[in-house]
């Protein structure tokens, strides 16, 4: 019942805040930039800000319809806690006619989790360029209905058709992965000029380092300190276009690009391993790349830790079992599932192809996150590097296995909310 009433309320409170949103942008009028798409959204508006830098405006960790709103408004829940919502409601009129920023652009991350999201978004924004990476099997289970009711024949083309409507209402140009068939199906929909980033034609080798990626692209090097999986030359491809379309000069060496905590971050753990922190989320998009990254890390002693992937709804068990396909192939010594459908979908899967296969990998399966780190704090011998991805407060596990106490600070979901949660799991 408190689920129903949420989603009825969803839109009407949502438009309240856009209402007032609008009219700050509508005073701003600057040059809007969408990224978006299921997944690699946020590394491509980090390498946008290395190259724009104090020319933009980026609307970090906000890209659904609340969030964006709360950008414009200089608005920011803090705590995440109810009661952060009286001051919201009461500070928005007022922020409206806060004076507009000055920066000429706007760089704004765009998610559409919903149907009817990616609609009211666009048309709030009118995109003046939009960047579209992929689309995937994320939020799913908000468009299982569409589904049921035969208005799409699968998921994928009811998640583009969202995502369709930032296409439709941009103004000038779309970016997009000409290799994504189900973006490349919602393209007849945009007026604006559109500019196609594949594969065959851009990316010509990647290679994973220790701590370190390399893409080699239309015959230049890009090299960065973090670890990032070879989808990531789209973005890459993306922020070259863009520079290129706004006639600024680009920096080859992304010498100011950060990522922000939970995607791929590397630090040292205790008995000298190395800990890959992927713990921000997990769609089955983006585990696949991350483990395809991982097969390449060279390391005699890999571990993986994973935890359930959410929010698939109808999906869900398809979307698991596949993913036991994937570990199964990987050169991993060990492997922990974690999570009550990791534990029913992909657990027995892995285990029957361990025995028929005859694969040396130990497999081990988990309900909670404490449960995963007295087996790590129990088992681990020294040396090894240790994946995690996925949420359910992994990033609580990593905590206790950090070398440098300080790097805690660097995790995600630092928030005293969250803080509480993992409080509650025995972290």
């Amino acid at each position: 019942m408190i689920t129903g009433l949420k989603n009825f309320f969803y839109f009407p409170i949502a438009k309240y805040f856009l209402f007032f949103a609008g009219l700050r942008l509508k005073r701003w009028k600057p040059t809007v930039i969408v990224v978006t798409g299921s997944n690699g959204k946020t590394t491509l508006l980090h390498l946008l800000e290395s190259q724009l830098r104090a020319r933009a405006r980026y609307s970090h960790r906000a890209n659904g319809m609340f969030g964006i709103a709360f950008h414009l408004l200089d608005l920011k829940r803090e705590t995440l806690f109810k009661k952060e919502w009286i001051n919201l409601f009461l500070l928005t009129p007022i922020r409206a006619f806060r004076k507009p920023p000055q920066e000429k652009y706007y760089v704004v991350e765009v998610d559409c989790d919903r149907p009817e999201e990616g609609k009211v978004i666009a048309s709030f924004l009118e995109p003046d360029v939009v960047l579209l990476l992929s689309i995937s099997r994320t939020h799913t289970v908000n468009f299982d209905k569409l589904i049921l009711e035969k208005k799409f024949e699968n998921i994928e083309e009811a998640v583009a058709y969202e995502f369709g409507y930032l296409l439709e209402y941009c103004k000038r140009q779309v970016v997009v992965n000409g290799d994504n068939p189900f973006i490349s199906e919602q393209l007849y929909r945009t007026r604006a000029s559109i500019v196609r980033i594949e594969k065959q034609s851009w990316l010509e080798d990647y290679i994973v380092h220790i701590g370190k990626t390399e893409f080699i692209m239309q015959g230049k090097k890009y090299n960065f300190s973090y670890l990032l999986p070879e989808e990531t030359f789209y973005a890459i491809a993306m922020c070259r276009q863009l520079v290129n379309y706004l006639k600024m000069q680009i920096d080859m060496t992304f010498t100011h690009f950060v990522l922000p905590p939970g995607r791929s971050s590397v630090f040292q753990g205790v008995k000298e391993t190395t800990i890959i922190d992927s713990t921000y989320n997990a769609t089955p998009a983006s585990v696949a790349v991350i483990l395809s990254m991982f097969q390449k890390y060279k390391s005699k002693k890999k571990w993986i830790v994973l935890s359930d992937m959410v929010e698939l709804g109808d999906e869900e068990q398809e979307e698991h079992e596949r993913l036991a396909e994937l570990l199964g192939k990987t050169d991993a010594e060990r492997i922990l599932l974690m999570g009550p459908r990791m534990v029913k979908y992909t657990y027995p899967i892995l285990s029957r192809k361990s025995k028929v296969e005859s694969r040396k990998y130990i497999l081990e399966k988990f309900l909670t996150p404490k449960e995963v780190l007295d087996y790590l704090e129990g088992n681990l011998q020294g040396g090894e590097t240790i994946l995690f991805k996925g949420a359910r407060f992994l990033e609580g596990v990593i905590e206790h296995l950090l070398r440098d106490k300080e790097d805690i600070a660097k995790l995600p979901r630092r928030e005293e909310a969250w803080g509480r949660r993992r409080k509650a799991f025995g972290l």
